[in-house]
């Protein structure tokens, strides 16, 4: 969070790590087979394993402090999903507390199915969450959107403008509100301060944004033989060991994750009567999912910067 109260963009920058070395596209396809797993599975062991391997990701790709900080931000969605769970769910059968009647959401009783199910579905929510703070911190966005040219080059174009935008409206937001605070009343407290902020900000946003389609314009951008378009970053580079080494990664995790699913070695039922099993197939499936995310990040020759 800033001095304002507003979130801070999460932000690529070039490091040393097998993640920053491997081509885009192959990141975001690894970044797209953790979504998958972290769909599929639903067992609570399999989620917090697969939990502590997107964060230990995070510290082999060299950006483990700000994904913890998204830790942080995660909780806040995450905790409202548990209590509004636990508040409207019927089909659990084992009360652990009674709390009468609550009007609109009916009786009050409270189960520990609709608790366990609640957390099942935050932890997922917060799954989700670092891993698109993952990529983002990890994978180039101007690189990926490169190789999207070939496809449809106003979109790419748009895209990364509108990516490489996001530390300028973050600067703007900062100017702003220290100009606010110099004003003799002082900035608006609350609510109505940040909705003031933030009409600033996209009032800005779009006069900048018109500025930048005139200068576009002038250029000749939108012009521009299809031919010149589809040349652009044509230049091909062969494979390297931790673009392999990422592709293979997202079709074990996918694969390991399928498994999972189709043969209940991670079965979880949590209605009507909580229902989890642990077993030896359990275990060794949580193993490998995590070495699956992990391995590619114990090779580091030829990383530095």
């Amino acid at each position: 969070m800033n001095q304002v109260g507003l979130p801070v963009a999460v932000l690529y920058r070039r490091l040393g790590s097998p993640l920053h070395a491997a081509r885009p596209g192959v990141g975001a396809l690894w970044a797209l087979a953790l979504t998958v797993a972290a769909l599929l599975v639903y067992h609570p062991l399999g989620l917090a394993v697969l939990t502590l391997a997107i964060l230990g990701a995070g510290w082999g790709a060299g950006v483990g402090r700000e994904l913890a900080r998204t830790v942080r931000t995660a909780l806040i969605v995450a905790l409202p999903i548990v209590l509004v769970n636990v508040l409207v769910d019927r089909d659990g059968l084992t009360v652990f507390a009674r709390l009468g009647d609550l009007g609109p959401f009916g009786q009050g009783d409270l189960t520990v199915e609709a608790l366990v199910y609640g957390a099942v579905i935050a932890l997922k929510v917060t799954i989700l969450i670092l891993i698109s703070s993952l990529a983002s911190l990890a994978i180039d966005p101007d690189a990926l959107l490169r190789s999207l040219r070939r496809l449809s080059f106003r979109s790419a174009l748009t895209a990364s403008l509108a990516v490489r935008m996001l530390p300028v409206l973050a600067a703007d937001t900062q100017r702003l509100a220290e100009a606010q605070r110099t004003r003799p009343g002082g900035a608006p407290r609350g609510a109505r301060g940040r909705a003031a902020l933030i009409g600033a900000v996209v009032a800005g946003s779009l006069d900048r944004a018109m500025d930048v389609a005139a200068t576009l314009e002038v250029r000749g951008l939108a012009a521009a033989p299809r031919a010149r378009r589809s040349s652009i970053g044509r230049t091909h580079r062969p494979w390297s060991r931790h673009d392999l080494a990422f592709a293979a990664s997202a079709l074990a995790i996918v694969a390991l994750a399928l498994l999972g699913r189709l043969t209940g070695a991670a079965s979880f039922t949590a209605y009507p009567l909580l229902h989890v099993s642990l077993g030896a197939g359990l275990l060794a499936l949580s193993a490998a999912l995590a070495l699956a995310v992990l391995l590619p990040f114990c090779d580091r020759r030829g990383v530095e910067l």
